[in-house]
């Protein structure tokens, strides 16, 4: 069962969803969020680093592995802080759906780079997904958050989008040509010095004064990351890019529905439909190589 990279990305799924819960959960208990992504990325650190000497996989081609490494680690960091930062300024329903259109990206690299044959499916995807992102724009500007902090908020969730997509494909080609564990650790080492680098620049009010709860967090966040983490290049070593991240696209489907439950984040009509559309925008692009 493990061997089947649709188990594998659906494994990944899950517990990356319920990591990214935990983004709003920090945000809400005003952790800072350089402290939380460097617990986090350190927990990943020592538990990669532990399975590293325990398992037999070899490790090759130290050059490129150093080099997607840090490639992985700057983009995924980024978008990890941005996209905890975002949070501050745009609801969950409206921040993670945009976040994870981040496939849309990743799939248009798919088909140009590997010569992917786009098909139906896939162009009435990419579409549904811009058109989302263009009413959820449009759509923002009906609650109570001041423009210029919905302008903010925009330009956060822009650069999250951009640096996620990096990080995916490149985590697909150190799926296919590097050690996985290695390339886990060597990531999130990297990723725990930028994030414990930028920790000055979010100590700002309350989040800056104690850290226990962003430790807390930080560890389960780690915890949840490693499994999701490595389910996910378990499922791009032996998969195709473009379905297995459109997959993982709905994974923001789980914090939407907690922070609903738990929060009372207010969840419209309107926005109940354009969260349905994602849904129905990455369904489309994973069976775009089925036609």
């Amino acid at each position: 069962m493990l061997g089947n990279w649709y188990v594998l990305s659906m494994i990944s799924l899950i517990f990356m969803g319920m990591q990214r819960f935990l983004y709003k959960v920090s945000s809400q208990r005003g952790c800072n969020t350089a402290w939380t992504t460097f617990t986090f990325m350190g927990t990943v650190t020592v538990l990669s680093v532990i399975f590293l000497f325990v398992t037999p996989e070899p490790i090759s081609g130290i050059p490129f592995l150093l080099f997607v490494s840090l490639v992985n680690s700057v983009s995924f960091t980024v978008a990890t802080m941005t996209h905890m930062e975002a949070l501050n300024y745009l609801p969950s329903s409206i921040a993670y759906p945009i976040i994870r259109l981040n496939a849309a990206v990743v799939v248009l690299f798919s088909i140009i780079f590997f010569s992917d044959r786009p098909s139906g499916y896939q162009v009435i995807g990419i579409f549904i997904a811009i058109m989302v992102v263009m009413l959820l724009a449009r759509e923002s500007n009906d609650h109570n958050t001041p423009p210029r902090d919905i302008r903010k908020g925009f330009s956060l969730v822009a650069i999250c989008v951009v640096c996620g997509a990096m990080a995916s494909v490149s985590s697909k080609f150190a799926a296919m040509h590097s050690n996985k564990m290695a390339f886990i650790a060597l990531s999130y080492l990297m990723g725990t010095l930028f994030s414990f680098a930028f920790r000055k620049r979010f100590e700002t009010g309350p989040a800056g004064t104690g850290h226990g709860d962003a430790v807390i967090i930080g560890i389960i966040m780690g915890l949840l990351n490693f499994v999701g983490f490595y389910a996910f290049l378990s499922a791009l070593a032996i998969g195709p890019l473009s379905i297995i991240i459109s997959i993982m696209g709905l994974h923001f489907v789980i914090p939407v529905i907690l922070s609903t439950v738990i929060y009372s984040e207010k969840l419209t009509p309107f926005r109940v439909i354009l969260v349905l559309l994602t849904i129905v925008s990455v369904i489309f692009l994973k069976y775009g190589n089925s036609s």
